[in-house]
């Protein structure tokens, strides 16, 4: 698999969930949510290790742009390799509009008794808000 990202000066990029691996695919450029960020890869670019963010994975192929919506996780990039571990992945047909729009209302409407509490309820309201945008187009 290595030589044909050599000869074809694409990266390769996995998402990977604790259930299934939901894409592997050659990409131009990709441009992951990191925990503090997002951060542009492109081939032949340095090591890296990072947290995720609950945000938006975007791969650029042939012009064109694949968007998947990741549940946070970790990122590595090696070898023109990149590789995301996350716990949920859904690209945006997958997403339904009305279960994002009530999972943003029921995240809104979460009590909060405690730093926990707060944490919880950014994190909701952060991947409701994100599922909703990318069913925006």
């Amino acid at each position: 698999m290595a030589d044909q990202v050599e000869l074809s000066g694409d990266l390769r990029c996995a998402i990977i969930t604790p259930d299934c691996q939901v894409l592997d695919v050659a990409a131009t450029s990709v441009i992951i949510p990191a925990h503090d960020g997002q951060i542009g890869i492109l081939r032949q670019r340095a090591p890296l290790l990072c947290n995720l963010g609950i945000g938006v994975v975007k791969l650029t192929t042939g012009g064109t742009q694949r968007r998947v919506f990741i549940d946070g996780g970790f990122a590595e990039v090696r070898d023109s390799r990149v590789t995301v571990l996350t716990a949920a992945a859904l690209e945006p047909e997958q997403i339904d509009r009305e279960t994002s729009q009530a999972a943003l209302n029921a995240a809104l409407n979460m009590r909060i008794t405690d730093d926990a509490s707060f944490q919880a309820r950014q994190d909701a309201i952060a991947r409701a808000k994100t599922q909703l945008a990318l069913t925006r187009g």
